[in-house]
């Protein structure tokens, strides 16, 4: 019987023990003890494999659990090393993970925290009843146990399990936590950011800043938060994030994964596929390794009748990233028109991710997307110490998620059946109802993009980058771009020549100017004729051409049409 499809499976032991198929990732074990670094953060995109890779070596290292863990690596990598096999059960291991800590309030998270932690402890019991320990050990086990630890208990907790554990075996410990900085996002997403900031910086410095009862320590995570936000003064921290390689292909499908899980569920039609499968969910580039999402290519498996579909991005609601786009300054929309074409950008990448400053410059917002898996590196240059890097979507799904919240933009502001009625109006020349429509999205979106209605560019950006994912089957969409002696605002061309021609040039007046937005409109007609604008469509035989002038003054717009 072939084995299980791990899809959801994020505890090794059950993986291996209930015919789950494993892609072999076990000498992540290896490079982990390796490696010179006594903690380690791994930050990756959400459900590549962070927690199960953990949990593995949770059951490699655990003192409690050395014989029975023993045959759960039978016939892996990792049992081929017969010195790292010396290793297999001979440290106390501690492992949380807080990927559960979403809260829309501090207390919500300490509560929630007080759970995660008394687990641990009670995971624990052969420490509890220790007879080294001392009266103020045993008030401090009960008050965690019982959940009704403070908050400056749960500060020193992990560093308290620690100390715990090496009384009771006279050995340094494995420490693992898994997705730290889940609490900190959804802090940021709940108005809470500073508290878990300085909560979290006591929790991990006190655990991991100078304890000399951690022989090894792993962080994993979306993020590498930033090191003067979190690990302050922790000197003996390595950030392997995907830009650097290290760790590189121990998360994620490599190639030959792909090429051993088809093999192995011998799918031929899928092989015939293949092409379609990275277009889908291929183009991660972590370090020097094209990586392939494990979470999609395993639900693309398990239901292949169902043809390619966008997994991994219907796996979470994805607020913060929607969040960050939607808010976005002119640039980071202009930016986006660029992605959504195909083309790639070109940006400063700083891989320590302020959470408060996200959205603050263009910088970070593309490092955010980089780091989170909706970008990718397909060029990276290090300048005097500074990163520069050429970003493109790395495939359909994520490019249909882009797609996608674009379009909610328009639902959420003008109504979807607007929003398409208002093309539609455009397209067919229709200009007196596509001008109607216009000022309401123009009303409505000076409040969703822009909160200050002082930024009419946003919204012309929004306008540009629906066009853009909506007429892409029938029309090229081309902003800003050079044609005949000048630069024209937006040009939406046919396909099919016999039907209209459409360029736009937008004008913002400001509102300390007297010039009123009729004689702006004139203005920006004349130089739609006097630069020619025309003269690409004329080169596509496209006769039927609609030249528009849309000026904006503060919620004014007006929209004239030429001749």
């Amino acid at each position: 019987m072939k084995k299980k499809l791990p899809i959801g499976i994020d505890d090794f032991k059950t993986l291996i023990e209930d015919n789950y198929y494993f892609a072999d990732k076990s000498l992540l074990i290896k490079e982990f003890i390796n490696n010179s670094a006594n903690v380690i953060l791994i930050p990756r995109p959400r459900r590549f494999g962070k927690t199960l890779n953990m949990s593995m070596i949770k059951y490699f290292f655990d003192i409690n659990a050395k014989e029975e863990s023993r045959a759960l690596f039978d016939k892996l990598n990792i049992e081929k090393d017969k010195e790292i096999m010396e290793l297999q059960g001979t440290y106390p291991v501690i492992f949380i993970t807080l990927k559960e800590l979403k809260s829309d309030s501090f207390d919500g998270f300490l509560n929630k925290l007080r759970l995660v932690i008394s687990k641990e402890f009670a995971r624990h019991e052969n420490i509890i009843n220790n007879e080294k320990l001392n009266e103020s050990d045993i008030s401090y086990i009960k008050r965690v146990i019982t959940c009704r630890a403070s908050k400056e208990d749960l500060e020193f907790s992990i560093i308290s399990l620690t100390e715990l554990f090496f009384k009771y075996y006279n050995k340094k410990v494995i420490l693992l936590i898994d997705e730290y900085d889940v609490p900190i996002q959804e802090a940021y997403m709940n108005g809470y950011h500073n508290e878990v900031i300085g909560f979290m910086r006591n929790l991990l410095g006190a655990a991991l800043k100078g304890n000399l009862q951690v022989e090894k320590a792993m962080l994993t995570g979306i993020l590498r938060v930033a090191k003067e936000s979190i690990f302050s003064g922790l000197n003996n921290l390595e950030v392997d994030t995907i830009i650097r390689n290290k760790f590189s292909d121990k998360f994620g499908f490599l190639e030959s994964d792909i090429d051993g899980i088809l093999s192995y569920y011998e799918k031929d039609e899928m092989n015939k596929e293949k092409d379609m499968i990275k277009e889908w969910y291929n183009g991660y580039v972590f370090g020097n390794n094209i990586i392939y999402n494990p979470w999609s290519v395993l639900n693309y498996i398990d239901n292949y009748e169902e043809g390619f579909r966008p997994y991994w991005i219907n796996s979470s609601e994805n607020v913060l990233v929607k969040k960050i786009l939607s808010n976005g300054n002119e640039e980071i929309k202009r930016e986006l028109e660029e992605l959504i074409e195909n083309k790639t950008i070109e940006k400063v990448i700083d891989d320590n991710i302020v959470m408060g400053e996200i959205g603050g410059s263009s910088e970070s917002v593309w490092s955010f997307l980089l780091m989170t898996g909706y970008l990718k590196a397909v060029k990276k240059e290090n300048v005097e110490g500074v990163l520069h890097c050429t970003l493109e979507i790395p495939n359909k799904e994520v490019y249909i998620y882009f797609k996608n919240m674009i379009l909610k933009w328009f639902d959420d502001s003008l109504s979807m059946l607007n929003y398409k009625n208002m093309l539609n109006a455009l397209i067919s020349g229709d200009i007196e109802n596509f001008e109607y429509i216009f000022k309401r999205f123009v009303l409505n979106n000076l409040s969703y993009f822009d909160v200050s209605g002082k930024e009419p560019e946003k919204v012309y950006h929004a306008f540009v980058l629906g066009m853009l994912v909506s007429l892409s089957d029938s029309y090229e969409v081309k902003s800003n771009k050079e044609s005949g002696l000048g630069r024209y605002d937006v040009m939406i061309i046919p396909k099919d020549a016999s039907k209209y021609g459409i360029i736009i040039e937008f004008k913002k007046i400001d509102e300390l100017s007297k010039e009123s937005v009729e004689k702006a409109a004139k203005n920006a007609l004349k130089q739609i004729e006097e630069k020619k604008y025309e003269s690409e469509l004329l080169e596509r035989k496209i006769k039927n051409i609609i030249k528009l002038a849309i000026v904006f003054k503060n919620k004014d717009v007006e929209i004239i049409r030429g001749h």
